[in-house]
């Protein structure tokens, strides 16, 4: 067949041409395309029990630890480019298709899609180990944030994550592009109840520290060789009074007079390294 030669496949209701041997999916109106842009939305995520992966590094991180996938969507320049990948792929993931261009941007959320989609199972949730160090969010409404503490939390090497239900998405496009792939390597939960889970760990013996401008208390002062548990709050109302006060430390990260507050992304981050360097150094407060 001549190079870049193109014929409709007959009997094709849903747009599809046959261009070098191989099946493209073209039509914007095809129900697995109308599927996986439903899933931009929350609502249809839980409704479907599904979400999407976007990009080159996220689909790779998922194969290095087989997570599992449904569908993968790929155009034809994107499977020439990664055929190691694309092999691997194949042989992780229930359904392939190639598509167009138009047709993979219609489904990406990004402005500049690298060439791959692919739709997975929202997977059950892993328990979450009562030891080492672990992190409780309450009403974390930035994707981005939230992917950045989940990429720091895997860095050093934390037992997991719960998550209160009113938060962001823990599946969220954008969280996992800003988790840099590490989404798949932390322990994450959603918690109905966020006051019953801090009360579960302080009963499987971890202490827990809560983040408060008030505090007497600096981060590194805490002993963080003990197994621990880290609350954070909102971005712009922090924590809650409730769970502040169940807190059996509070601790504060040193400011300057004319800084309000610092991203809870990187309070996340200041914490969670003092916690390694005292556990890789020893304690030292000074």
């Amino acid at each position: 067949m001549p190079q870049g030669f193109r014929v409709q496949v007959p009997g094709s209701a849903f747009g599809q041409l046959l261009v070098l041997g191989s099946v493209v999916l073209t039509s914007l109106q095809n129900p697995l395309v109308k599927q996986i842009r439903k899933l931009h939305s929350a609502k249809e995520r839980h409704k479907q029990q599904l979400f999407v992966l976007e990009g080159t590094h996220l689909i790779t991180e998922a194969c290095s630890v087989n997570y599992p996938l449904e569908t993968v969507c790929c155009t034809m320049d994107w499977q020439n480019s990664h055929s190691e990948l694309w092999q691997n792929v194949c042989n992780a993931c229930h359904r392939t298709e190639i598509v167009s261009q138009e047709v993979l941007a219609s489904m990406a959320t990004t402005v500049q899609p690298d060439g791959v989609v692919a739709m997975v199972k929202r997977c059950e949730e892993n328990p979450i180990p009562m030891t080492g160090l672990a992190l409780a969010l309450e009403t974390i409404q930035d994707p981005g944030n939230l992917g950045t503490i989940i990429r720091t939390a895997a860095a050093v090497d934390a037992s997991g994550l719960w998550l209160s239900n009113d938060s962001v998405d823990l599946d969220h496009p954008k969280v996992l592009r800003a988790s840099a792939g590490q989404w798949f390597r932390l322990k994450k939960q959603v918690s109905h109840n966020l006051k019953d889970t801090v009360q579960d760990c302080q009963r499987g013996g971890m202490q827990v520290v809560a983040t408060l401008p008030t505090a007497e208390l600096t981060y590194w002062q805490v002993d963080w060789s003990l197994p621990s548990l880290i609350l954070l709050g909102n971005e712009g109302a922090g924590l809650s009074d409730e769970l502040a006060t169940m807190a059996n430390i509070q601790v504060k990260i040193p400011l300057s007079p004319q800084v309000e507050s610092l991203n809870v992304a990187i309070s996340a981050s200041l914490i969670l390294y003092e916690a390694q360097r005292q556990k890789t150094c020893g304690k030292n407060t000074n």
